[in-house]
């Protein structure tokens, strides 16, 4: 499969594992035939083996396979309601958020949301802020204070891939890194 055919095959496998709320299971599993059995109704030529490269390659690390070798589920950025098996984390002191500059106004006047996500997404580093960013116009990295918000009261998680969740951030607890 050429490069470009492998990414947008990629791109269907995160929508179905992450949006499509009828095709996994409750936490966010799919036995891996039917989706390779998907991913055929648009690349014919779709394989276990570019399925594996797919995942192996990630540089997110988005999916994994569970103990059998026989499912697979997106780690996060799921829309649909999924157990992915999180557990509530102490955060470090301060965690970094990636966007672009053009939804800066919105951000601090809401605070950062989920939007069509279960949670906000945030990075132990600014390096890797700063990727998630770009991908959606001139980045710019929040700082979040996440040991703040835990003294508060607001939860946090640890997904299996390192990026870390939780529902909401408010206002009072951003700033923009220059």
């Amino acid at each position: 499969m050429k490069p470009m055919k492998l990414d947008k095959a990629s791109r269907k496998i995160a929508y179905l594992l992450r949006h499509a709320p009828d095709f996994t299971d409750e936490h966010g599993y799919v036995e891996i035939g039917t989706l390779i059995n998907a991913v055929r109704e648009t690349y014919p030529d779709f394989t276990k083996e570019l399925l594996d490269e797919i995942v192996r390659t990630d540089e997110k690390g988005r999916y994994s396979y569970d103990e059998t070798g026989r499912r697979i589920r997106a780690n996060q950025g799921h829309s649909v309601q999924v157990d992915v098996g999180l557990v509530e984390q102490e955060p470090p002191a301060v965690l970094y958020h990636g966007t672009a500059t053009r939804f800066l106004d919105s951000i601090f006047r809401e605070g950062l949301t989920g939007q069509t996500r279960l949670y906000v997404h945030l990075s132990k580093d600014e390096e890797t802020a700063i990727k998630v960013g770009a991908r959606h116009g001139k980045p710019i990295v929040l700082k979040v204070q996440a040991g703040e918000m835990r003294k508060a009261g607001y939860v946090f998680y640890r997904s299996e891939n390192g990026v870390w969740l939780t529902k909401a951030v408010p206002v009072r607890y951003l700033s923009a890194e220059s």
